[in-house]
């Protein structure tokens, strides 16, 4: 049994009105009225399930991989790891079974990318920023994070101390990540030479591995991963980057007026209110994001 589901079940135990907070959630999202005030038939009837892309079925995309701690083992209908938790947290409040949340894999990009897609929700460490919310809908932030660089421990990179150490290193990142923006503004100064992109993480770790990248920026609980398991072979991190705190944070990602948005919203919204979001973090991204070092600017 994972944490989460030991935690939650000590929270029923806790409060007998976790039943009511649900439906108390849903009848007040914004939007979700009828014009006299009244809770919509949706909403009153708790039908909140047959706005789904499959009526009855919530349908969570994430990515291939999926990377721990954010989901253990690429093994999400575990419900172990800080993502997958979460989404069986938000799912139990839109009155979904465990059984009914259906697990899919996309690209990163496609997490933002405008459209309608075969899924209803999509989490996997997405940064909010304005452009992409002319895309789709977000989530109010759930985590927020920095952005760390990692190289072999061979590498003369290894024992640098500052930003400055890699303004001449092949740095690879992730296309459309915030890393990108981040290598190109705080350690590039402005140019794009020296930046390698990779279509995911996974492809950017091996570029790092194989000797193509000198130093890979990512989020810094995903970069602890991939050097504890080996991802990227005999690394290790050199540390976070200064200025690289996401202001926004990270958020699940709907299609654009979603009518799952209110109720996200909203049912996010009390988790993070009532700390179940915070026990999550501890449970799971503590060991990821403590001890490492922050590089000079």
């Amino acid at each position: 049994m994972s944490a989460f589901k030991l935690f939650v079940s000590r929270r029923q135990l806790l409060s007998l009105g976790a039943s009511a907070l649900a439906v108390g959630s849903l009848a007040g999202c914004g939007g979700a009225s009828s014009s006299d005030g009244e809770p919509s038939k949706d909403i009153a009837t708790g039908d909140v399930t047959q706005l789904t892309v499959e009526p009855g079925k919530l349908t969570v995309a994430t990515g291939q991989p999926a990377w721990e701690p954010w989901v253990m083992n690429d093994n999400p209908e575990s419900g172990e790891g800080f993502e997958a938790a979460l989404i069986y947290a938000i799912a139990e409040k839109l009155g979904f079974d465990e059984e009914d949340v259906v697990w899919v894999r996309s690209d990163f990009g496609e997490s933002f990318a405008p459209g309608q897609h075969d899924w209803d929700l999509n989490i996997q460490q997405i940064s909010i920023n304005e452009d992409r919310k002319k895309a789709v809908d977000f989530s109010p932030a759930y985590f927020r994070t920095t952005q760390s660089i990692a190289t072999l421990k061979k590498s003369d990179y290894a024992k640098a101390t500052s930003l400055a150490d890699f303004e001449d290193a092949v740095i690879a990142v992730q296309a459309g990540s915030t890393a990108y923006d981040y290598v190109k503004t705080l350690i590039k100064g402005g140019s794009e030479e020296g930046i390698d992109v990779f279509n995911d993480n996974a492809d950017a770790a091996a570029a790092v591995s194989n000797g193509q990248a000198d130093a890979i920026v990512t989020d810094t609980t995903d970069i602890v991963y991939m050097t504890s398991s080996d991802q990227i072979k005999d690394g290790v991190v050199v540390g976070q980057i200064p200025g690289s705190e996401d202001p926004d944070g990270l958020g699940i990602t709907l299609a654009k007026d979603s009518p799952l948005t209110p109720f996200v919203t909203d049912i996010l919204t009390d988790l993070i209110d009532d700390g179940t979001v915070d026990v999550l973090i501890e449970t799971w991204l503590a060991e990821y994001t403590s001890d490492i070092p922050f590089l000079t600017a």
